[in-house]
């Protein structure tokens, strides 16, 4: 606190105002910005010498909604972060930025020097790509960049070891990955799938989410009410996947269906990425997969659901001008991930043939609402890789009881996959290749805040490290930090991003 008990956290409108003032002055002024989210003697090493080099020592820190170091994190939310470097007395200013970088703090502060941990050193080193960015627009404005010398701890080492980000079991598989590999290579493995060329067929969906408050059970009727806040709509079914995908590999072509009545053709391409391509096919009395969720805004539980749907089997005009264009497409790109959500679309006949392609295929399919007791896998067969969840492989294989490991070698041997991937929500994820080999990995999110899309992103990273031949275990770690991203938003909101799956990788393993 100021030595007037005033707080010296202030907005950035304010912060912004102040710092003219001061610049009216002759007032020095220093900017440190980051996360902060273990304070710790580094930290306080750290504001003292940035101080020397100043009048005033202006701190601002990284809101929640874009600290990408992994699941869980931050630790502290930005209220309690602002609140500890408050009590810091060689700190004169206090901020959180409500963007994800200091570009726009830089702009508007001008600050005299910018000061920064010797991990500004290299460059190279920078996965998002702002260090040089930051650099020069100091530059530009007549400020300066001073990188610290000083003895630096890493927050999240600190909270790896001592805190409860992670629990033994991932601590234990984490410790598997950091012997095997340094950041470096997995980096370079990750950055290896850029030259791919990626053909994804299956559904369009679109994902409608209607925030509500609940009021309570109406006067007249056993009818519970709510209150409409908002609607946001999302891209769903292939459409996620195609963008999950997009900012890894060089290209996507997306070969899906919409509707003759309603196509949402226009709303789909505006939100899709400009390295993906797609093929459009209509399919005829249909509308384009609308998925109505009503959320409640409190709790963020889902407390109704309404589908625009016909899942009917498409025709055979319809059936031979999907082939027809899946065999054209599957000569161009390097591998196939195909997304059967049993709406109509993959036919027997269309998944014959894909099981006969040669070609890297990597399949996901999933019961719903629409298809329980009507969906089977038996129309696949020797597809090289197959992602199933472990309520829908009991539902394959008929049991409730016996343990789901010696139903997955049952299930693969029978329907002749080269890997099986089997996703069990809280618990993590398991891998069974063809010499029944198991491989399990946890589950990095604890408290998933919506587990619809998780399944998508999962497949999204495993297909690109298995057709990569990447070691199970990694691929494994990679997919399931994906799917642990995916899980902590709501829905398909935004895709997975290389940048922010490295970024998490790095803190997980520091």
């Amino acid at each position: 606190m100021t030595k007037n008990n005033q707080s010296k956290i202030v907005s950035l409108t304010r912060l912004f105002n102040l710092t003219k003032k001061l610049k009216k002055n002759k007032k020095k002024i220093v900017l440190c910005h980051g996360v902060f989210d273990l304070l710790h003697v580094g930290h306080i090493k750290h504001f003292k010498e940035a101080k020397k080099n100043g009048d005033i020592l202006i701190v601002t820190l990284t809101a929640d909604q874009f600290v990408k170091k992994g699941p869980m994190r931050p630790f502290f939310n930005e209220t309690l972060r602002a609140e500890v470097l408050d009590a810091i007395d060689v700190i004169d200013y206090v901020s959180i930025n409500y963007e994800v970088s200091a570009l726009n703090l830089i702009k508007n502060i001008k600050p005299d020097i910018y000061f920064k941990g010797n991990d500004y050193k290299n460059n190279l080193n920078d996965i998002t790509g702002m260090i040089k960015k930051e650099k020069d627009l100091v530059n530009k404005n007549g400020g300066k960049v001073i990188i610290t010398d000083e003895l630096t701890f890493s927050s999240s080492t600190l909270l790896n070891k001592y805190g409860e980000t992670f629990n033994n079991n991932q601590k234990l598989f984490i410790k598997k990955i950091k012997n095997k590999y340094s950041f470096d290579q997995i980096k370079k493995i990750v950055e290896s799938f850029s030259d791919l060329k990626v053909l994804v067929i299956g559904e369009a969906i679109i994902d409608e989410y209607t925030f509500c408050e609940a009021l309570g059970k109406s006067g007249k009727e056993p009818v519970l009410i709510f209150k409409k806040l908002n609607t946001e709509r999302y891209l769903g079914g292939i459409l996620a996947i195609a963008r999950h995908l997009a900012s890894f590999c060089k290209e996507i072509r997306i070969l899906s269906m919409v509707g003759d009545t309603d196509t949402k053709k226009k709303e789909i391409m505006n939100k899709l990425e400009k390295n993906i391509k797609c093929s459009f096919y209509v399919k005829k009395n249909s509308p384009t997969i609308l998925k109505k969720r009503y959320i409640d805004n409190i709790d963020m539980r889902k407390v109704f659901g309404a589908y625009s749907i016909n899942d009917t089997r498409i025709s055979q005009k319809e059936e031979n001008k999907m082939l027809n264009a899946f065999k054209i497409n599957q000569k161009i790109y390097d591998l196939i991930i195909v997304a059967d959500y049993g709406h109509g679309m993959i036919t027997p006949k269309i998944a014959k043939y894909i099981s006969k392609n040669k070609k890297f295929v990597s399949l996901n399919t999933q019961i719903n609402s629409t298809n329980i007791g009507l969906r089977s896998l038996s129309k696949f067969k020797k597809i090289k890789n197959l992602v199933i969840n472990a309520s829908e492989l009991r539902y394959e294989m008929n049991n409730n009881d016996l343990d789901i490991i010696y139903l997955a070698k049952k299930f693969i041997k029978k329907i002749k996959c080269d890997q099986l991937c089997v996703t069990e929500g809280k618990k993590g994820a398991f891998i069974i290749n063809k010499k029944l080999n198991v491989f399990k990995c946890p589950a990095f999110l604890n408290k998933p805040k919506d587990k619809v899309g998780a399944g998508d992103a999962y497949l999204s990273l495993i297909s690109l490290c298995q057709f990569k031949k990447v070691d199970i275990n990694l691929a494994n770690f990679i997919a399931s930090l994906g799917a642990a991203k995916s899980a902590d938003t709501i829905g398909n909101k935004s895709p997975i991003e290389k940048i922010e799956i490295l970024k998490t990788i790095s803190h997980t393993l520091k």
